[in-house]
């Protein structure tokens, strides 16, 4: 996961990265490998229901 200004984006392993629309917000887990239950709303944007360490 990583942080850009005011947002938070998931890095893709097969490139590319997602938008993460979030209720809290998880500083530390930052710049690290998470797993995330949510639902893709746009072409690069998910709505996070939980995001906790790999």
């Amino acid at each position: 996961m990583l942080r850009d200004g005011c947002g938070f984006y998931l890095r893709r392993d097969a490139g590319g990265r997602y938008q993460l629309e979030l209720q809290r917000t998880p500083v530390d887990l930052v710049e690290k490998r998470v797993r995330l239950v949510g639902t893709v709303v746009g072409a690069e944007l998910v709505s996070a229901d939980g995001v906790a360490p790999e």
